[in-house]
């Protein structure tokens, strides 16, 4: 397929380099044009004018303020050249999923909500779990796409902002995974116990899985450079749930703490460091 990436962050690249290996014809641009260096078998477009058309067009942007900037208020949508479908994978608001599926069913063009879970290595590897919403047909126009980018895609129905509230809540999840590991680990410092040791004790029989082994791992080591999901987006992340929690009324009474405990890691000096690094405010807080 003839496809347009906007956004070449580590999660951008890495989804390039599978979509490349894939065999599709690559178009790639990013605010900053160097982020495309060393990106081999793609054409740089001028603009995101020129990156949003072809088969399909791919957003995988940072946040809310820069997905509407480049779509919305860049007039993406009004341009005359369009594409077959727009692949929204970036993790944003619920609210700005509804918005961007009022917004392209009218200028006319297809659009589906494809929030990926997994870190850039397995983004490289093409190797995401991919979750959907949205027009069946136009989900199956994707299809090849997707099963560059991902081992497996997980529909979530009819409308889109259904995707993007999996995604939040998946978050929300790992979060929490990471602050259970933190406070745990401190608590049996506090008692003599290495944490490494505990992470290594539950996270290889009680907790064995990809979440609590990879990030206790980097807990029990002090690991937390370079980010692979930096502690920042998840800050932003958990500020997304909750404000979809408020729009639902559904109460999220230990996503308020998650959130509060990653306020005090980046007033730390923190944010530009993995989400792992979420551990060491019990650990700071525990006098270790």
């Amino acid at each position: 397929m003839d496809v347009g990436v906007i956004g070449l962050g580590r999660m951008g690249r890495g989804m390039v380099q599978s979509l490349v290996r894939g065999g599709h014809r690559v178009r790639v641009w990013n605010r900053t044009a160097s982020a495309a260096d060393g990106l081999d078998g793609v054409t740089v477009a001028r603009s995101a004018a020129d990156a949003f058309t072809g088969d399909a067009a791919i957003t995988m942007l940072a946040d809310d303020a820069a997905l509407r900037s480049v779509i919305v208020e860049g007039g993406l949508l009004d341009s005359g050249t369009r594409p077959g479908l727009h692949l929204s994978m970036s993790t944003i608001s619920v609210a700005l999923a509804q918005e961007l599926t009022a917004i392209h069913e009218r200028a006319g063009v297809p659009y589906i909500a494809a929030p990926v879970f997994g870190r850039p290595d397995v983004a490289q590897n093409g190797a995401l779990n991919i979750v959907v919403a949205g027009d069946p047909d136009v989900i199956a126009k994707a299809q090849p796409l997707l099963d560059a980018l991902g081992t497996k895609t997980w529909p979530f129905g009819t409308e889109p902002y259904r995707a993007n509230a999996v995604k939040l809540a998946g978050n929300f999840m790992l979060i929490a995974a990471i602050e259970a590991m933190g406070e745990a680990a401190a608590f049996a410092e506090g008692h003599g116990v290495a944490g490494a040791d505990l992470l290594d004790l539950l996270t290889n029989t009680l907790f064995a899985s990809p979440v609590y082994k990879g990030y206790g791992a980097s807990i029990a080591a002090g690991r937390y450079e370079p980010p692979g999901f930096g502690l920042r987006l998840g800050l932003k992340d958990i500020g997304l749930a909750l404000a979809a929690s408020g729009q639902a009324g559904v109460p999220m009474p230990f996503a308020s703490v998650l959130r509060d405990n990653l306020i005090d890691a980046v007033s730390h000096g923190d944010g530009d460091k993995d989400l792992a690094a979420l551990a060491l405010v019990s650990a700071r807080r525990s006098g270790r």
